[in-house]
């Protein structure tokens, strides 16, 4: 009676121990976080500018942290693309490493990689030479659970040079000669030259007047070589109106000295001021 007993006491046991092996719970998989902040390159001008930003990743154990492509059209996890309306894209890059050589992207091989809870800092680049219409360019990245905005913007901008104007010598008969003014503005930029009336004592937009003392040579300044329509100083009524490409644009300034003006000798002069509004 006792043997039995002990047999029915080691039976319980055993199917006690079963029951607990199979309904045992496996350890839950760890979960992970990540957050980036906003990366804000600022003003691109066309000259490489660098940006950067920072995150968090919130994790127990190692982790990998992709980077998808944006939302650009045609990007991929090496060329990404902000946008700006209308369309118009601007390419940029992101790194793993301050150096800005190591590409971080969604594949094998171009993750960030780590363990544990970590700092994690975004390197970009904006590559230079890209001539873009002037905006405000955006891209929405994504990274395993952050989503941050990739922000740059293009200001309008123009710069313009001009070289003299030099009638050389006069002897009562007309001159004709130019110069040329040349303008750089941003990729779409639309603007207008306007030429002042100059510094000479009672000069015009329509007759202006170069200076020895207080003599007076006359001539004008057009905006094409037939010399019919005068290049003045209202926008919309007598500038040259163009749109920018990004490049240097040369323009031809035609300048006209009247025949018949009987002045006393010396060296005549003028200062002309070149305004260029966008």
């Amino acid at each position: 009676m006792q043997l039995e007993l002990d047999m029915m006491r080691r039976l319980a046991l055993a199917a006690l121990l079963i029951l607990l092996f199979c309904c045992a719970r496996p350890a839950a998989a760890q979960t992970c976080y990540a957050t980036v902040n906003t990366l804000n390159f600022g003003n691109y001008t066309g000259a490489a500018l660098d940006g950067v930003t920072t995150g968090t990743v919130t994790c127990a154990g190692g982790w990998t942290m992709p980077m998808n492509a944006g939302l650009g059209v045609g990007a991929t996890e090496t060329t990404r693309y902000m946008t700006a309306l209308g369309g118009a894209e601007l390419a940029y890059k992101l790194y793993t490493n301050a150096a800005r050589t190591n590409n971080w992207g969604d594949t094998n091989g171009n993750e960030l990689t780590g363990n544990g809870n970590t700092n994690v800092t975004v390197y970009a680049l904006v590559t230079a030479g890209q001539t873009v219409a002037p905006g405000t360019y955006t891209d929405t990245m994504t990274s395993a659970t952050a989503t941050y905005t990739v922000i740059a913007f293009i200001p309008a901008t123009c710069t313009i040079t001009a070289t003299t104007l030099a009638f050389g010598n006069y002897t009562g008969a007309l001159i004709n000669q130019t110069s040329t003014l040349t303008v750089n503005c941003t990729n779409k930029t639309v603007f207008d030259i306007g030429l002042d009336a100059g510094t000479a004592t009672g000069a015009t937009v329509t007759t202006r007047k170069m200076q020895n003392g207080a003599n007076l040579l006359n001539y004008s300044l057009y905006q094409n070589s037939t010399h019919a329509t005068n290049w003045g100083n209202t926008v919309g009524t007598d500038t040259v109106q163009a749109t920018g490409t990004g490049a240097a644009v040369p323009f031809t300034v035609y300048g006209q000295l009247p025949a018949g003006q009987f002045v006393a000798p010396g060296a005549y002069k003028d200062t002309i001021t070149a305004t260029v509004t966008y």
